[in-house]
């Protein structure tokens, strides 16, 4: 009867939240004396660059001295793309043509928000396939350059995941984790939650923090985590 179901679907909600509640988890700036580096990752397709102009967005409307770095030196447009959005927002942008060294790019971000008194460095980084041998020791060389600048930096290392790749979300998740120890999440096109059911799975599978979802095309469509939310907008779907 209509009373059972209805039972069913808050006992399946409050199942769905207590397996997500685990990976509530904003991103928070802690040092005073110097910026908060965060390095976004992810594949092609995932909306990294366009998540890393919403995260940008995000802190400068909290009051914050943010820096871009476009250091996706691989493809043209994601610096152009990159370039446009942080004329939109007024957030100062740090890059080079096509082709140029990707960490060096970092390198530069670093020093130069260091020295202007910046709260947070955003990197943007190119994204091929997660089994793509060069484009890791990439980023694992811009890791270890930005170590060099500050011992604690990167501070965050993102991975932005597509909500509608299914099974092969899972596997960027384990793949980039081993590779290069990511430390959170970000969820992008999930604004049809039914796709989301992924981050059930991606909880079950690591428990790792969910800084944000990217829940639409707009700036301000970037929304912290919340399991409670969430099981509830799955279970309307």
């Amino acid at each position: 009867d209509v009373k059972s179901m209805q039972q069913l679907a808050a006992m399946v909600e409050e199942e769905i939240a207590a397996i997500l509640k685990p990976c509530e988890s904003n991103i928070e700036i802690k040092h005073q004396d110097r910026p908060h580096v965060v390095l976004m990752v992810g594949v092609n397709g995932s909306g990294k660059t366009t998540t890393t102009a919403k995260l940008a967005y995000h802190y400068k409307q909290q009051g914050k001295l943010v820096m871009l770095a476009a250091a996706d030196t691989f493809r043209a447009a994601a610096i152009d793309q990159l370039r446009v959005w942080a004329q939109r927002c007024d957030i100062p942008l740090i890059a080079q043509s096509p082709g140029a060294d990707s960490a060096a790019i970092v390198y530069d971000a670093m020093a130069s928000a260091e020295a202007k008194g910046m709260d947070v460095v955003i990197a943007d980084t190119a994204g091929r396939l997660h089994t793509d041998k060069n484009l890791i020791e990439e980023l694992q060389k811009i890791k270890r350059v930005a170590a060099k600048q500050n011992a604690n930096a990167p501070d965050e290392t993102i991975l932005v995941v597509d909500g509608t790749s299914g099974q092969n979300a899972r596997k960027q998740v384990a793949e980039f984790h081993k590779s290069l120890g990511i430390n959170g999440l970000i969820v992008t096109k999930l604004d049809g939650s039914a796709k989301g059911g992924i981050l059930v799975a991606i909880a079950k599978q690591t428990a790792m923090p969910i800084r944000y979802i990217g829940v639409g095309e707009a700036l301000a469509d970037l929304h912290s985590f919340n399991a409670e939310e969430y099981a509830a907008a799955m279970m309307q779907t």
